[in-house]
């Protein structure tokens, strides 16, 4: 792992390979950890999986709750350690790529979202009010519980849904940074993020799964509507948490997606 300052905050994150750079973001509950499975497909790259604020190793700093916040974090990092990089998003990962996608001057070259959502419903501002209550409340194993029921409903194989929660609940740490971001995903319905995407002109794709109940096709189809010129793509026989029920098939769309496109 290395370890970079940012502002408020210290950024952990694993380098591997050589290339092209490669900026991974993970999704909410999550670290670096959940590329593990992935990341061995890209290996001609130089990846960056990077621990979010207040996730993993990463420190919380002074959290705003914004989605700006987070965005201005990626801008940062791509800005003091990779210059000009592709940026691969799963979930709210790939939420913070949009917004910093917006912005003049981005130092994103071209964005990969997977199982991301450019708005924010009712149910889905209630589901996060309801995880940040038991975090603020100190209910561990009430938090625990939650995000495993969570973890089983976006896993549609096999895949072993304690050992994908543990991982979690240690990614989550002390949980400031869970609650940071899962505000930051409220405040999208004040603060809305899907009329700004207009303004992306940078190339984008866009991945969902095929079994995919918290993020459905919709949410991508209304990306690719408002996103000039991107394309979809899907993986079959995956929820939510594609990197445990399809790390492969996963990895190897990445790597592809990620090759210099084609004149069309």
């Amino acid at each position: 792992m290395s370890t970079v300052e940012l502002g408020d905050i210290a950024v952990h994150y694993r380098r591997h390979g050589s290339g092209r750079p490669v900026v991974l973001l993970h999704g909410l509950a999550e670290d670096h950890r959940s590329w593990d499975g992935i990341a061995a497909h890209l290996d001609g790259f130089t990846v960056y999986a990077v621990d979010l604020r207040g996730h993993g190793r990463t420190t919380p700093g002074h959290g705003t709750g914004t989605l700006a916040q987070l965005s201005d974090d990626l801008a940062g990092f791509l800005a003091a350690e990779t210059g000009p990089a592709a940026v691969v998003g799963y979930s709210l990962g790939g939420t913070i790529g949009l917004k910093a996608a917006t912005v003049p001057n981005t130092l994103i070259e071209h964005l990969i979202v997977v199982a991301t959502s450019s708005v924010v419903g009712s149910a889905a501002a209630t589901f996060f009010e309801g995880r940040i209550a038991q975090l603020e409340a100190r209910d561990t194993a009430g938090f625990a519980a939650g995000l495993r029921d969570d973890t089983a409903q976006q896993i549609v194989t096999g895949a072993d849904v304690d050992a994908a929660t543990s991982k979690r609940v240690d990614a989550v740490g002390d949980g400031r940074g869970y609650i940071n971001a899962a505000r930051a995903m409220i405040g999208i319905r004040s603060e809305p993020l899907h009329p700004l995407l207009g303004q992306i002109d940078i190339p984008v794709d866009v991945v969902g799964a095929s079994g995919d109940v918290f993020c459905p096709r919709r949410a991508s189809d209304m990306i690719v509507e408002a996103v000039d010129g991107s394309r979809y793509h899907e993986i079959a026989g995956a929820g939510h948490l594609i990197s445990a029920d399809q790390p492969d098939a996963y990895g190897k769309l990445l790597a592809d997606l990620l090759a210099p496109r084609r004149p069309a």
